[in-house]
This record gives structure tokens, C-alpha cells and sequence, in this order.
């Protein structure tokens, strides 16, 4: 287990504040297995450009780092890669940040060949844009006169060896999309409604996969326990069976090269007939987590469907009156405890209804 001190920089121009950012990064950190040793703070107006941080908080971490033995510092921002190489000449010890981070855990819990390719491939473009030299020598390398030479640099090299991984992992995951494709046809000609699962991550979509299809999924209090999409039948009480899905978990800042990658996945949700999108009732930055699900909704152009908020875990809470009037703006709306059976029974009835029409 390594052991880490997160670093969050709180700039002018972000609305998010600085406790909810690190307590998810706290989360992110445990999930990858990493020990939290410490955090470091700071508030600036922009980010340093050598350092991201200001110099007299780097000389302060580099103190943190050797106090606390440290062997890992994890940023919460996408700092530049001249700036982590920058940070690791000065400390002495690996410097990562949120999106490498998020792409570990991923790389973790991907388990089906579908989820190892679709990982690999937001690896791969992440790493092609972390390659260093970004300057004059890359605006002409285009081939002709003027641009040729004894041979390739090392950055060239490792540019088009990139990109022909990335080349052939699309190809893979084609193939994926269109298998997919042709078992979607196949549910519409039989005329299955299908329902997907959405929501930001460690929400309670698995659990709550569980109680509707009666199934056994794992389900973990860590971010992104579940990354391969899984589809189980449920039974309705007007006697309709419908397919449910459970999907891979939002997150604010979701790197967007991992919406990308995870297109294959995500077109299980661009093809549903309804979204049921589970909300952690008992968070208290429930807001800010539901506006990213929005924001991946959004891109995926899917913001108009069907959609049932289902707020879960309102067993953890003390006032529902107050929830019960944040819900009004989200109609239909059910609330539920995913462990607690009976109170699905108004949700399976909105979902019989939403199927229904």
C-alpha cells in the first residue's frame, strides 16, 4: 500500500468548494488501495506555471513528504506534465494526478475484455497527450522540405507507437459496439423495454440492481466497485419484463477521454427507454453530483429521455421534509433504501407507469 499526501489547490475561478473536492479525492485514494498520510492546501489565483502550486508551498510539501515518509503525492487537478516532471525533480517521489488516479482505479475493476479495452484505450490517449516537447519541432513534423532529417526522435517514435495502439484498440471495441448493436436489434424486434441504471459513482445502482432483478452483483462503499456493464431481466407487476442495466458510475471532472473510451458502454444507456438515475439522498453535495450526471447526460445527448430520480440511502437521513421539498424540481421521483425492500414498491409502480406509456 502507498502511502500518499493529496494536494488541492482551491483557484478563484472554481464554484466547487475545497472540503467536497478532497473529501472525494480521499475517496478516489482509498479505492486505489493508496494510505492517506496527510493534505495540503492551497488558494491561489491561478496555478503556478513551473510548480502549479506556489514555490514556498512546494518547499512545504517537500518538509510534509519527509516528516511522513511519504511515497506518493496525488494532485486533484490535471496538472501539466512539465509541471509533475518539474514536482518529481524537486520532491524526490512519484508525483501523479486526478485523472491518472481515476484511470488506475479503472484499470483495477475493469474485469471483461470489453472493460480492459476500453481502459487501455483511455490509457493510451491519455498518455499521447502527456508526451513532452509540445513546441516548434511538433508543429513540422508533417513530412516535406524543411522537416526532414537523419531520422526520429524519440518523441516521434513514441508519438506513432501510440497512436497505432490507439488504432487498433478502436478497431477491438468496433467490433464490441457492433455485437452490441446486433443484441439491441434483437431486444427491440421482441419489443423489451429496456431500463438504464445511472448515477454518480458509489450511489447505490448496484445494490439497487440487486433488489429489483434479485441478483447478487458486487457492491462495495468504494468509487467505481462496478465498470463492466451488466443487463438482468425484472419482472413487473402489470406483468411486462423489461431489461435493467447497471453502469459504470459518474464522477465530477469525468476525464473526457474516458466518456470516449467508454462509448461501447455507454451507448447501453443512449439506446435505453428509461433512465432510473440514483442519487446518494444522504450527501450532502447530492447537487454537485447530480449536475455531473447532467453534464455526461448532456454529452451524450441523451438529456431528454425518460428519467426517474430515485433517491437512495434515506435511511442515513434525520429530515426528510427537506428533501422532500429538493425532490419537487426532479419529478417523477421516488425515494427508497436500496436495502430495505418495501420501500421499492412506489418505484417499481413509477417504472410499471414509464414502461407502460
Amino acid at each position: 500500500m502507498e502511502k500518499a499526501i493529496l494536494v488541492s489547490v482551491k483557484l478563484k475561478s472554481e464554484r466547487i468548494s475545497l472540503d467536497e473536492s478532497l473529501n472525494e479525492l480521499k475517496q478516489l485514494a482509498r479505492t486505489a488501495d493508496a494510505f492517506v498520510l496527510d493534505v495540503l492546501t492551497q488558494n491561489r489565483e491561478r496555478p503556478d506555471v513551473k510548480y502549479f502550486l506556489g514555490e514556498g508551498k512546494v518547499s512545504e510539501l517537500k518538509e510534509l513528504c519527509e516528516k511522513k515518509e511519504a511515497d506518493l503525492i496525488i494532485f486533484d487537478h490535471d496538472i501539466h506534465a512539465s509541471q509533475t516532471r518539474n514536482l518529481e525533480n524537486f520532491l524526490g517521489i512519484k508525483v501523479i494526478n486526478r485523472t491518472e488516479l481515476i484511470l488506475d482505479i479503472f484499470a483495477q475493476h475493469a474485469h471483461s475484455r470489453e472493460g480492459k479495452l476500453q481502459v487501455a484505450l483511455a490509457q493510451a490517449e491519455y498518455r499521447l497527450t502527456r508526451l513532452s516537447g509540445h513546441g516548434i519541432e511538433l508543429s513540422r513534423l508533417g513530412g516535406g522540405i524543411g522537416t526532414r532529417g537523419p531520422g526520429e526522435t524519440k518523441l516521434e517514435v513514441d508519438r506513432r507507437r501510440i497512436n497505432a495502439e490507439i488504432s487498433k484498440l478502436k478497431h477491438e471495441l468496433k467490433k464490441v459496439s457492433e455485437s452490441r448493436k446486433l443484441l439491441r436489434q434483437k431486444r427491440k424486434s421482441s419489443e423489451i423495454k429496456t431500463i438504464s441504471l445511472i448515477g454518480y459513482t458509489n450511489a447505490g445502482k448496484s445494490t439497487l440492481m440487486n433488489m429489483l432483478s434479485k441478483s447478487n452483483l458486487l457492491t462495495q462503499d468504494k468509487l467505481f466497485a462496478t465498470l463492466d456493464p451488466v443487463t438482468r431481466r425484472i419482472y413487473l407487476p402489470s406483468g411486462k419484463v423489461a431489461l435493467l442495466t447497471d453502469t459504470v458510475g459518474f464522477i465530477r471532472k469525468l476525464p473526457h477521454n474516458l466518456v470516449s473510451a467508454f462509448h461501447a458502454t455507454l451507448e447501453e444507456t443512449i439506446e435505453a427507454d428509461v433512465l432510473l438515475h440514483v442519487v446518494d439522498a444522504s450527501s450532502p453535495y447530492k447537487e454537485d453530483q447530480m449536475e455531473a450526471v447532467y453534464d455526461v447526460l448532456e454529452e451524450l445527448k441523451i438529456y431528454s429521455k425518460p428519467i426517474i430520480t430515485v433517491f437512495n440511502k434515506i435511511d442515513k437521513l434525520e429530515n426528510l421534509a427537506a428533501l422532500k421539498k429538493f425532490a419537487e424540481k426532479f419529478k417523477p421521483y421516488s425515494f427508497i433504501s436500496a436495502l430495505d425492500k418495501e420501500s421499492q414498491t412506489e418505484l417499481i409502480t413509477l417504472l410499471d407507469e414509464q414502461i407502460s406509456h
